[in-house]
C-alpha cells in the first residue's frame, strides 16, 4: 500500500489517500444533511405541514413530487435539457425578484413623481449613453459621461423634483409607469430579438409593438382583480415578462433543449391537478404561517395577524443602498490598489500597509462595526467652521446602510482585488502594445475579465449584510415598526431584527410558527437575489471566455 517516489514527495501511501478521500466525503455529507434537516425543519413550521392530512401528502406525491423526480432522472445525463431547465427556472426567479423590487422601490417607496423625475435625469441618460457606447466603440468619452450623469443627474433631479412631479401628476401613476417602464421595455425586447436571436427589423418591431399591445389589452383584465393595480401590472409585465420571454425563446430555438419545457409544465400542472384532487376528496390541507397576509401586514400582538411587511421594505431599502455604496467604493478601491497604487518606495509601503489593514478588517466582528456606526453616524458631533455635523440619526435608513456598508466593504475590496489580480498581465501588455491607455485597458480588458469574480464576492458580502442583526441593534434601529420607512432619514426595522424580536416573545406561536415564516421569507429573498446576481455573473463569464 506504500511506494517510494523519485519526485521528491517521499513515501506515497494509497491507504492515506483513500482514507482522506472518504473523510472529506463524509464531512461533506454530514454538513449537507445537517443543513438539509435544519431547512426542512424551518420550512415544516413555516408552511404548517404538520396539520396536513395523509391524503394531501399522497395526492401531491402522485401529482407533483413523483413527476418531478422522474424529470430529474431523465435530465441527469442530458446536459442540454438540464441547462434549459436551469435557464427557465433561473430567469423566472430573476424576473420574480426584479418584479418584487420594482414594485417596492418604484411604486411603494418612490412613487410616480419621484421615479419619473430621476428616470428622466439619471436612468434614461445613462441607458442612452450605454447603448450609444455599444454601437460606437471608438467613443471613449462614454464612460466618463455616464459617471458624470450619475453624479450630476441626482442633483438636477432634486432641483426639478417639484416641476416634474407636477407634470407626472397630470399623467397619473399608470401613465407614468407605462411610459417609463413599458415603452423602454418594448425597446429592450426589440433589441434582444435583433441582437440575440438575429431577428429581422420587421420581427423586432413586431415584438416591441406586441408588448405594448399586451400591456394595454391586459388593463381591463387587471381591473377585475382588486389587489392588482395597473402600475403593478406594467411593472410585472416588463420585469417578469422579459426574462421569462427571453428564456422561453432561447430554449425553444434549440431542439436539444425543448424537453426542458416539461419541468414548468410538470410543476404548474401537478400543482393545479393536486389542488383539484385535494378539493374534490376534501383532504385536510396545511395551515401555513407564511401567506399573503404575512407578507403584506405589519406586526401584531396576535401571532395569527403578525406580518413582516415593514421589515421587508426596510431590508429592501438597506440592500439597495448597501449594494450601491459597496460596489462603487469597494470596486473603486480594488482597482486603484491593483492598477494605480505604487508597489515600491514609501508609497508602496503605505499601499502594503493598507492591504494588510483591509485583510484584518474583514475578520472584525459585526458588533464592532455597529459600535463604529454608532460613534460616526449617530453620536459624533463635529464642527467644520460654519458647518456642524451632529450625526445622521439613530436607527435611520441611511445610518443603517452606511454601517452595513462598512461591515462588508473589506470583503468586497479583497474579492475584487483577487479578481483583478487574476487577469493575466499578458492581456494588459497586449492592450498597451496596441496603443491603449491605462484607462482604456482597465475598462476594456481588466474589468470585463474580472467582473465575474467581483460579482461573486459582492453577492456573498451582500448576503452577509442582509442577515446581520447586531449592527442594527447598536445603531438604534427599532425592533418593531408598524409602518415601512418613507425616506432615507426615517427609522426602520429589518427582517433579521424583527425575527430576533419574535424569537423572544413568550407565545409558542411566535417562537415557532411566525419566526419560521420570517426565516423562510429571508431565505427566499437571499436566494432570489443570489440567483439574479449569478445569472449576471454567468453571462459575463460566457462573454469573456
Amino acid at each position: 500500500m506504500a511506494t517510494r517516489s523519485e519526485s521528491g514527495f517521499g513515501e506515497v501511501s494509497r491507504l492515506r489517500g483513500i482514507v482522506f478521500k472518504y473523510l472529506t466525503f463524509g464531512a461533506s455529507l454530514v454538513g449537507i444533511l445537517a443543513l438539509g434537516v435544519l431547512l426542512a425543519y424551518v420550512f415544516w413550521d413555516a408552511l404548517g405541514l404538520e396539520s396536513a392530512g395523509t391524503a394531501w401528502y399522497l395526492t401531491y406525491t402522485v401529482t407533483l413530487l413523483a413527476p418531478l423526480l422522474g424529470f430529474l432522472a431523465y435530465a441527469r445525463d442530458k446536459p442540454e435539457v438540464t441547462a434549459g431547465a436551469i435557464e427557465l427556472v433561473g430567469f423566472t426567479l430573476a424576473g420574480g425578484t426584479l418584479s418584487f423590487a420594482a414594485i417596492i422601490v418604484l411604486i411603494v417607496i418612490a412613487g410616480p413623481g419621484v421615479w419619473v423625475t430621476y428616470f428622466l435625469t439619471v436612468v434614461a441618460p445613462v441607458i442612452g449613453l450605454f447603448l450609444y457606447g455599444q454601437y460606437e466603440r471608438e467613443a471613449t468619452w462614454v464612460g466618463l459621461a455616464m459617471l458624470g450623469t450619475l453624479v450630476v443627474g441626482p442633483i438636477v433631479g432634486t432641483l426639478g423634483l417639484g416641476a416634474i412631479s407636477t407634470v407626472a401628476a397630470l399623467l397619473g401613476a399608470p401613465g407614468v409607469y407605462f411610459l417609463s417602464l413599458v415603452v423602454p421595455g418594448a425597446g429592450l425586447a426589440a433589441f434582444l430579438a435583433a441582437d440575440r436571436f438575429d431577428a429581422s427589423r420587421r420581427v423586432a418591431l413586431g415584438v416591441a409593438v406586441g408588448l405594448l399591445v399586451l400591456a394595454i389589452v391586459g388593463v381591463p383584465v387587471v381591473d377585475t382583480v382588486p389587489i392588482v393595480a395597473r402600475s403593478v401590472w406594467f411593472a410585472v409585465l416588463v420585469m417578469l415578462g422579459l426574462p421569462v420571454g427571453f428564456a422561453v425563446t432561447n430554449t425553444a430555438r434549440q431542439p436539444a433543449r425543448r424537453a426542458a419545457f416539461a419541468l414548468p409544465a410538470i410543476a404548474i400542472g401537478g400543482f393545479l391537478v393536486g389542488e383539484f384532487v385535494v378539493g374534490a376528496i376534501g383532504a385536510t390541507q396545511p395551515s401555513p404561517w407564511l401567506d399573503w397576509q404575512f407578507l403584506t401586514s405589519p406586526t401584531s400582538s396576535l401571532p395569527a395577524d403578525a406580518g413582516l411587511y415593514p421589515a421587508v421594505i426596510g431590508s429592501v431599502f438597506l440592500i439597495i443602498l448597501v449594494s450601491i455604496f459597496t460596489f462603487v467604493f469597494g470596486v473603486g478601491t480594488a482597482v486603484y490598489l491593483e492598477e494605480y497604487a505604487p508597489s515600491s518606495g514609501l508609497l508602496g509601503t503605505v499601499t502594503r500597509l493598507i492591504n494588510v489593514n483591509i485583510s484584518n478588517l474583514a475578520g472584525v466582528p459585526s458588533v464592532v462595526y455597529g459600535l463604529l456606526g454608532l460613534g460616526i453616524f449617530v453620536n459624533i458631533n463635529i464642527q467644520f467652521g460654519p458647518v456642524v455635523y451632529a450625526g445622521i440619526g439613530a436607527g435611520t435608513v441611511l445610518t443603517a446602510a452606511m454601517t452595513l456598508s462598512l461591515l462588508i466593504l473589506p470583503i468586497v475590496v479583497i474579492s475584487a482585488q483577487e479578481a483583478v489580480r487574476s487577469v493575466p498581465d499578458s492581456l494588459r501588455q497586449a492592450s498597451y502594445g496596441m496603443g491603449a491607455t491605462r484607462w482604456q485597458t482597465i475598462r476594456n480588458v481588466v474589468l470585463p475579465r474580472s467582473l465575474p469574480g467581483i460579482l461573486t464576492g459582492t453577492i456573498l458580502a451582500l448576503g452577509r449584510a442582509i442577515g446581520e442583526t447586531a449592527p442594527l441593534i447598536m445603531i438604534g434601529a427599532v425592533a418593531t415598526k408598524y409602518n415601512p420607512p418613507s425616506g432615507l432619514f426615517d427609522t426602520l426595522t429589518a427582517m433579521p431584527l424583527q425575527i430576533y424580536t419574535w424569537a423572544f416573545l413568550p407565545s409558542e406561536e411566535f417562537r415557532y410558527g411566525v419566526v419560521a415564516a420570517g426565516v423562510v421569507t429571508l431565505l427566499i429573498v437571499l436566494l432570489s437575489m443570489n440567483s439574479v446576481a449569478i445569472l449576471v455573473r454567468n453571462k459575463y463569464q460566457q462573454e469573456t471566455y
